[in-house]
């Protein structure tokens, strides 16, 4: 699994978090969408590494303001996760 977080300006309240949301689901194929306007965040979670460049082109054509993006190894966090050595 991969998390892609992306730094996003111009988002305003939850429906501006849900059009960027709306936006990544529709273009990619992807686990979980969460985006904060608090933060100024979205982090996509993916089976397989996204395009950070077409992310952000995807969130700027949505109209908002995709500052950057950067992909890592994302690991489930949860009960089965004790178990791992």
């Amino acid at each position: 699994m991969i998390k892609t977080t992306v730094k996003v300006e111009g988002m305003m309240c939850k429906m501006c978090e849900a059009h960027v949301n709306k936006a990544v689901e529709k273009n990619f194929d992807v686990e979980k969408v969460t985006s904060s306007h608090e933060s100024g965040t979205t982090e996509i979670i993916s089976k397989s590494e996204l395009d950070t460049e077409k992310v952000k082109a995807v969130i700027t054509e949505a109209g908002y303001n995709a500052v950057s993006a950067e992909s890592e190894p994302y690991e489930k966090k949860g009960f089965s996760s004790i178990f791992k050595k």
